[in-house]
């Protein structure tokens, strides 16, 4: 008899946990959704290319300076899209790396906490970076610290630069939301946004920042697309 009983409350709890998977209070019946984001801009690309004499076993002998990037279709890319209200979701840890005497990505987005910054190079950097929200960095990194970690727990975009190598430049987004930086043709892909409505906001470091407004459904798509100008 007792193993009787037990047996049916065993099959209770399975009975009850598929419910709880499927039922309409479920995480994937109010779960979130996805935002693609396309990021135009009508104007020519904006790129700057220097000599350079330093370390050119690492550096090569010229930097280019990519400060608006346009790919097809007048897609605008290294440009963050964010959703900084949104609860729940966030971007993900942040890392960047010196390689070549560039910062890649050129465009970082993060959760605000640490951030890796490696150094693929292998010679001397100097990690300099420009916040008010946050503490600023200037700090050495020699060739055989191959990766340091810092804090920037505060939203806000962070210039970064290396104070040996004067051309270096690099963007940090700290993000309280859901984020991405869009790709070589303007495009993004945010995934896990609450539902509900939300401000989307684009921010390019030469050619400012836009919002609109998006309402997101649960297990569904929804598409915003901005036009950025000079």
């Amino acid at each position: 008899m007792r193993k009787a009983f037990v047996a049916f409350v065993a099959l209770a709890l399975v009975a009850g946990a598929a419910l709880l998977a499927w039922g309409p209070g479920s995480a994937g019946a109010q779960g979130g959704g996805t935002i693609e984001a396309s990021v135009t801009y009508a104007g020519a690309a904006v790129i700057e290319k220097l000599k350079i004499n330093k370390d050119t076993e690492k550096c090569g002998s010229e930097a280019v300076i990519e400060k608006v990037v346009v790919g097809g279709n007048k897609g605008l890319a290294n440009a963050v899209v964010s959703v900084p209200g949104a609860k729940g979701a966030k971007a993900a840890k942040g890392a960047v790396d010196q390689k070549g005497c560039k910062f890649v990505p050129h465009v970082v987005v993060m959760t605000p906490g640490e951030i890796e910054i490696k150094n693929s190079d292998g010679i001397l950097h100097n990690i300099h970076t420009y916040s008010t929200a946050n503490a600023s960095i200037n700090k050495a990194q020699p060739k055989f610290k191959k990766v340091m970690t810092e804090k920037f727990e505060k939203p806000e975009v962070i210039k970064i630069t290396c104070d040996v190598h004067s051309w270096m430049l690099g963007w940090i987004a700290v993000v309280p939301g859901p984020a991405g930086v869009t790709d070589a043709g303007g495009a993004v892909k945010i995934e896990n946004v609450p539902a509900g409505k939300h401000t989307v906001e684009v921010w390019h470091e030469t050619l400012g920042k836009q919002t609109k407004e998006v309402e997101v459904k649960a297990g569904q798509t929804v598409k915003v697309a901005f036009e950025m100008k000079k």
